[in-house]
């Protein structure tokens, strides 16, 4: 068990045994970030699953976020007759779901029916970047920070509104304010507590720039766990608002207000413990530098996997605290990059992914391009001293279209990924664009509804 507070394979027997628990949800994460699986009955799943796992359609690797079935994915299609994929349960990560009765959770890897691995699976694509580590004796150690806006409104007001016009559940900047907060602590408090209960190491929570905005922040874990946790704390955090009357969006840019972010902070140990970001004297060593100017060498590169969607390039703005250049500092908010810490703390924290980023994609990409800067032995260049909006240094990609071509052409993204998995996150923008491109927005109507 990952902690005393997950449950093992016996414990969960017992207890449906007893009747304390009757209801299993069994999950896997999809591409845009989402739990997808099954609410089993609880002696169902012991009696037929925990044995062998269930299974799923194929497609809920090829669809878009609306889950329509769309063209250009190669393991799923028409053609192909839309089959199944086997769900591997992963019994480390049984947990309470203490906001539903009598509830736990499996998270599960995916496979193909003749037990070959799904390659394109978030999970699998990170799993496959923390195997690398481990060949050479690591360890990822990962936290993410999500940021999201709450509304009073019901997510069914929310849509029948179009999701405008909505009412924050504060008023004003309440960026670390105490009395701020507490008009939203009923709130927070529950989502807090449900967490702990779920197995997760919570910090605590404050409250942002944006109206109604709020981060609650949990303990750093080992990568796979710390996304594991980000893809059940998002799904928790919106059901816990929905049985509250409010709603909760992790959209990177509600309104021109500031965006809402993941910032994501990692660092690398031996397995046996060793600090490798460490000199010894409180500097950065030779492999934390490689690390770093791996990540900004791969930066616009992997940029797809760190903004995934349209709306996520809204977030780059001077004088957001969204990072536009490609630059890295000491403790500088300005920068793609931030380096914080000291010791067992040193860490690199990147600032370019928002509250919408799918966790598994974010932390391989993150390890695939600081392992190319160890294994290549990239030189870390000077710091960037003050403001990193105003400098003359290469940008973030500002567009999705951007991102997508840099990463369909990159062979740093083949050579990490495989050629198989890269097809796979171009097609989804693809068709992220094509959809967006279709849209009429209300920008467009209010602009040239009568003037035009």
């Amino acid at each position: 068990m990952r902690n005393d507070r997950h449950l093992s394979v016996d414990d969960l027997r017992g207890a449906i045994d007893s009747g304390d628990i009757d209801t299993v949800v069994v999950a896997f994460t999809d591409m845009q970030g989402r739990l997808q699986g099954k609410r089993l009955h609880g002696r169902y799943f012991v009696d037929q699953v925990l044995g062998h796992g269930t299974e799923g359609c194929n497609y809920l690797l090829a669809v878009d976020v609306d889950m329509n079935t769309v063209d250009g994915y190669a393991i799923s299609s028409w053609d192909k007759g839309y089959g199944d994929m086997e769900f591997v349960l992963d019994l480390d990560t049984i947990r309470l779901l203490t906001h539903h009765p009598a509830t736990a959770m499996v998270q599960c890897d995916l496979v193909w029916t003749d037990g070959s691995p799904v390659v394109q699976s978030p999970r699998t694509i990170l799993q496959r970047q923390l195997d690398r580590c481990a060949e050479k004796g690591w360890v990822a150690l990962a936290g993410t920070e999500l940021e999201f806006i709450a509304f009073t409104d019901t997510y069914e007001d929310a849509s029948d509104r179009g999701y405008r016009g909505l009412t924050p559940v504060n008023q004003y900047n309440v960026d670390y304010s105490v009395l701020g907060t507490s008009r939203v602590e009923p709130l927070l408090r529950r989502i807090r507590n449900t967490m702990y209960d779920a197995g997760l190491d919570v910090e605590g929570a404050k409250g942002e720039c944006n109206l109604g905005q709020h981060e609650i922040g949990f303990l750093y874990a080992d990568a796979l766990v710390t996304a594991d946790n980000h893809a059940v704390y998002k799904t928790v955090a919106k059901e816990i608002a929905a049985q509250e009357g409010r709603s909760i969006t992790f959209l990177a840019k509600y309104d021109q207000r500031e965006g809402s972010s993941c910032h994501i902070h990692l660092s690398l140990r031996g397995s046996d413990g060793t600090l490798l970001f460490d000199d010894g004297s409180g500097g950065h060593s030779s492999t934390y530098e490689s690390f770093v100017a791996g990540l900004l060498a791969t930066m616009a590169d992997f940029t797809l996997l760190y903004a995934p969607n349209v709306n996520s390039y809204k977030r780059f703005a001077a004088g957001s605290f969204a990072p536009t250049a490609i630059a890295w500092g000491e403790d500088n908010r300005t920068c793609a990059l931030r380096l914080v810490g000291k010791g067992a703390g040193s860490r690199v924290e990147n600032r370019v992914p928002g509250a919408d980023v799918n966790p598994y994609l974010a932390l391989a990409a993150m390890i695939a391009g600081g392992l190319h800067g160890i294994e290549q032995g990239l030189p870390l260049g000077p710091a960037c001293e003050g403001n990193a909006y105003a400098a003359e240094l290469p940008r973030v990609p500002g567009t999705l279209r951007d991102a997508r071509e840099i990463f369909a052409a990159s062979p740093v993204a083949k050579e990490a990924f495989g050629a198989e998995v890269v097809d796979h996150y171009v097609n989804m923008a693809d068709v992220e664009l094509a959809a967006f491109g279709a849209a009429v927005t209300d920008w467009e109507l209010r602009r040239g509804f009568e003037r035009l």
